[in-house]
């Protein structure tokens, strides 16, 4: 059987959105939350929209976006480890359709501003994306970050 695209992940949402009920008290901890809280588990497509509304020279990191889309379930969290590997798929998808319908995926960080080796090219094609837009770009070790990237966070 061939793997599915990017594009096919992207677009292949099975039972998604859900919200889920985290009872377990570590479990609820790890997402800084109290047992009983409400845990979406959001598409691939809906960190598409919200990638799709960061304009040329600001930033958003992948806590903001978990955040948005917990307020806008009306849940308490967000699971960080389907908004990592959705993001990541958003990004792909972009770069295989070639200029199709672009997603600017390089603006979307992790954490404390670091870039993403895990998007397209890793952290070579971002690096050199965000730098056009006027981004500084620091290396600490084998990791690049952003330069004060709080000061252009876009408000969702």
């Amino acid at each position: 059987m061939a793997r599915k695209t990017f594009q096919e992940k992207l677009n292949s949402s099975g039972d998604l959105p859900k919200i889920v009920r985290i009872d377990d008290p570590k479990g609820a901890a790890r997402l800084g939350k109290e047992p009983g809280c409400l845990m979406l588990i959001a598409p691939a497509l809906d960190y598409d929209v919200l990638m799709r509304l960061i304009p040329e020279g600001k930033l958003a990191t992948s806590e903001q976006m978990r955040a948005q889309l917990a307020r806008l379930a009306g849940a308490d969290a967000v699971c960080p480890l389907t908004a990592g590997i959705f993001i990541n798929v958003v990004a792909h998808a972009s770069e295989e359709r070639a200029g199709v319908d672009p997603v600017p995926w390089w603006r979307t960080l992790k954490g404390r501003g670091e870039l993403n080796p895990k998007y397209p090219e890793g952290v070579l094609l971002q690096k050199g994306l965000l730098e056009s837009e006027g981004h500084v770009i620091t290396q600490k070790g084998n990791r690049f970050f952003v330069q004060d990237y709080e000061q252009s966070l876009y408000a969702f």
